[in-house]
Parts: structure tokens; C-alpha cells; sequence
């Protein structure tokens, strides 16, 4: 059976038995909280257990490394709509240890591209239209500085108001130990 068949089988049950029930919510998190994260599969069930969270407590959003490269980017977007339209006070950006963006590197991603059928015609064109896809397609050399990034990105914001708390932390992937970068709490605005 593909994957897709298994669990479009598994969710016709799921509904079929009620077991959404327990999952039930509105849209406002019940904590005010929006999270960052890295999209790696460890933190799909770590991350909120460790943080005590259940379902409808935070607002989730994540990608590769946790991290907000651009300041008009799709994760700020994000988080200045969880503020403005699900009423979030406050935010954490949590990353972790041996995060696989810490190893990334734009030329070995290239090359793994090319390996997978992607022309350097494709490539050429991109980088002709002044993006530089080896910085694009690095990662960090130490997750406590990317979250410093991330976080320094998010509380210099324009839109984004002086009384929101931004956190950073690092997760370890494998015991859900939370080791504090920046404590929002402790930041005058």
C-alpha cells in the first residue's frame, strides 16, 4: 500500500471512530503563543510535551532550522498574524541541537539537485536573476547564534508591537531539554 493510501485509511477511521474529538478547539491559542520551530520529524510530539502544551495552546510555525531569514519573509508574515488576528502575546523561536541546517551547505545542496534532475540551465537562470542560491542554501554554524538572528529579526520589526515578549531557546532533540538563548521577559522594550 503507498504511503498516501495508508493514511487516507487511517484518517477514514480516524473521522469514522471520533477520534478528532479530543483535538477539538477554535482557532485563538489558549496561551497566546506563537512558536517558531525547526520542521525536523524529532520535534513533531517532543516539542509540545516538553513545553506542556495540548492542542489549541500555541500557534506552530515551522520550517527548515526555526529560522526567519528576511524580515517580509512568509514566517514574519506569519507571526504578525498570529498577533493581529489570534490575539498571540508572546513568542518563542526554538531550535535545536544537531539541527540539520547546522551542516548545510549551498554547494553540496546543488549538487544533490543536479543528481535529482534539476538543469543548470534552471540554476543558472536563478542565480542570473540575482539570487545567490550557496548563501540561500547554507544553514548556521551554531544554533544558539541563529536564534539570536531569528529573534533579533522578529523584535526589530516595524509591525510589530512594543508589548509582544520574543523568546529564543534551544530543544534538545532527543531528551526535550529547553536551554534559554534570549528570555523576552528581561528585554525592556
Amino acid at each position: 500500500m503507498s504511503l498516501m493510501k495508508e493514511i487516507l485509511s487511517f484518517n477514514g477511521d480516524f473521522v469514522k471512530q471520533g477520534e478528532y474529538k479530543e483535538f477539538v478547539t477554535d482557532k485563538y491559542p489558549e496561551k497566546h503563543l506563537a512558536i517558531v520551530s525547526c520542521m525536523d520529524a524529532r520535534m513533531l510530539d517532543l516539542l509540545p510535551r516538553a513545553l506542556g502544551l495540548k492542542n489549541g495552546d500555541a500557534k506552530l510555525i515551522k520550517n527548515a532550522g526555526a529560522l526567519v531569514t528576511h524580515p517580509w519573509g512568509s514566517v514574519m508574515r506569519s507571526i504578525l498574524v498570529a498577533i493581529y488576528e489570534m490575539k498571540v502575546k508572546e513568542i518563542m523561536v526554538i531550535g535545536h541541537h544537531d539541527c540539520g541546517m547546522q551542516r548545510l551547505h549551498g554547494p553540496d545542496l546543488l549538487d544533490q539537485m543536479r543528481a535529482h534532475g534539476i538543469k543548470d540551465e534552471n540554476i543558472s537562470m536563478l542565480e542570473n536573476a540575482g539570487i545567490d542560491l550557496n548563501t540561500w542554501l547554507t544553514g548556521f554554524a551554531h544554533v544558539e547564534d541563529a536564534i539570536r538572528h531569528s529573534v533579533n529579526i522578529i523584535r526589530k520589526h516595524p509591525l510589530l508591537p512594543a508589548d509582544i515578549k520574543v523568546h529564543g531557546l534551544v530543544i534538545h532533540p532527543t531528551t526535550g531539554k529547553l536551554t534559554t538563548i534570549v528570555n523576552g521577559d528581561e528585554i525592556s522594550s
